[in-house]
């Protein structure tokens, strides 16, 4: 065990655990089964312990690969960022990267001015949907990179780089929180705003009615300052002319909510990992070391 481990076969064993299969992984790293096979054999010699076990005709990850995957993603992104540092100057090209239309709007501009200094000559396209259509695009290879909001679940690996509390607002001129039932704008059923939101209320015992429903932003804080409706937003989307509502005014406290960067680890490149880092570097509000959840999320 005194040997480094090889990023290369590193690669190939994320390969097979995201593809689920020996043969998709060789596709995918551009190499034989044979070759593959090979790699596994020798990446399993040098930890002194077996990483998959025989299902059937299928293979899958022994508790000791399960916690081999953790490491071995965050090598290869160290690997990855490491080189994008010192090559950013030469970077040219096209990355594309997604996010919710809120998101775009609070974050984007730091994000771009931060990246676009150090790589002028780097194209981002930039997609703005709702976070499970940007997973359906990551998974598709639609997209090198994701900002999206997490839920628990097991479909997607994200890097959690900022963390806000969700808060009641209403219009600072306009009593519409004093209604009875309270009327609201939240996002589409699926959102997990929506949903904590409402769970909070019920258990208060309020009654509700959601009058404004939308997966845009601009559209539900429109409702807000035209003081039509209470909202749920993270603390950096409460914009003036807003007023935050707390138990004092009726409203129970809600959770937290996480935002993740996603990587298209199937089409992973310098210049996806040069932005990434200015992702992190720009978002990251976090006291502690950054670290990876399992989502299948939806905003």
């Amino acid at each position: 065990m005194s040997h480094l481990l090889d990023t290369d076969q590193l690669k190939t064993f994320v390969a097979i655990a995201d593809t689920g299969s020996f043969t998709r992984a060789a596709e995918a790293v551009h190499k034989t089964q044979s070759a593959v096979s090979m790699q596994m054999k020798r990446l399993e010699e040098r930890l002194g312990i077996p990483v998959f076990e025989r299902d059937g005709r299928h293979s899958r990850l022994t508790e000791e690969g399960e916690r081999l995957l953790d490491y071995a993603r965050r090598i290869i992104q160290l690997n990855r960022e490491c080189l994008a540092s010192f090559g950013e100057a030469d970077l040219v090209g096209r990355v594309r990267l997604g996010l919710p239309d809120d998101y775009a709007d609070r974050y984007l501009p730091e994000i771009l001015a931060r990246f676009s200094r150090s790589n002028p000559k780097v194209e981002v396209t930039v997609v703005c949907e709702p976070t499970p259509i940007l997973l359906e695009r990551i998974q598709a290879s639609d997209l090198d990179l994701a900002i999206i909001t997490h839920i628990e679940g097991r479909q997607h690996l994200a890097e959690v780089v900022r963390v806000e509390q969700l808060l009641w607002v209403t219009s600072m001129r306009h009593c519409i929180h004093e209604e009875t039932p309270i009327p609201l704008a939240l996002g589409r059923s699926t959102c997990n705003w929506r949903q904590s939101a409402a769970e909070a209320l019920e258990v208060a015992g309020r009654p509700y009615r959601v009058l404004y429903s939308s997966w845009n932003s601009t559209a539900v804080g429109a409702a807000v300052l035209a003081g039509l409706a209470v909202a749920v937003l993270p603390e950096s989307a409460v914009r003036p002319g807003m007023r935050v509502l707390g138990p004092s005014d009726g409203f129970p406290a809600l959770p937290s909510c996480k935002i993740g960067l996603v990587r298209n680890q199937r089409a992973a490149s310098n210049l996806s990992a040069a932005l990434a880092e200015h992702i992190v570097q720009s978002l990251d509000n976090l006291r502690r070391e950054r670290y990876y959840v399992e989502v299948a999320a939806a905003e």
